[in-house]
């Protein structure tokens, strides 16, 4: 067994400095989609051959970390055949007050103001449901929310998923998640 050298060590302490301390109450939750469990019909892609209802989930969260200053939110299948992933909600600048998002708000309930929705692969902005291939496994839906330590991400108009998962990243003060699945 190889021991690391003081070198190596002084390396791993200056990555672990500029991680940002992630909050361990921090937590995110749903009434409509439970962690570990397929996803209703009622939150599916209506497209691609699917039929749901393409309603966003309630969500709700608790215990943001101090400093709080927005959160963003993101939920994203890592299991698309794409090579990328897919990002089928992206939500930025959720004000630091706000506990939750109701049941359909990345349609027509809208999120609270302030709030921007940003176009995901699907190429719009907005909520879109879980719709894989016909056949494949059943694929992983994270739901994950950030605490940030800005008010607001300052993206260009028409802003990516990616350029936004980066900002996102870069202005972490914590983050809360679950994973759902789904497929057909």
């Amino acid at each position: 067994m190889r021991f690391p050298t003081r070198h190596h060590a002084l390396a791993l302490a200056a990555v672990l400095i500029h991680l940002p301390a992630w909050a361990g109450d921090f937590t995110l939750s749903s009434t409509d989609v439970s962690p570990g469990q397929p996803i209703d019909a009622r939150f599916v892609f209506k497209g691609f051959g699917c039929e749901g209802g393409n309603l966003s989930p309630a969500l709700s969260w608790t215990d943001p970390p101090a400093g709080t200053k927005s959160f963003a939110l993101t939920v994203y299948d890592p299991d698309a055949p794409t090579g990328s992933g897919w990002w089928h909600w992206v939500v930025v600048n959720l004000p630091a007050q706000t506990t939750g998002l109701p049941t359909g708000a990345g349609g027509v309930a809208g999120v609270p103001e302030g709030a921007r929705q940003v176009r995901t692969d699907f190429g719009t902005p907005g909520y879109g449901g879980p719709c894989p291939p016909v056949g494949d496994a059943p694929h992983r839906y994270v739901f994950t929310l950030y605490a940030l330590k800005v008010p607001a991400l300052a993206l260009p108009e028409p802003a990516t998923a990616a350029m936004a998962g980066f900002m996102i990243h870069a202005n972490a003060l914590g983050r809360a998640s679950f994973t759902a699945t789904y497929g057909r």
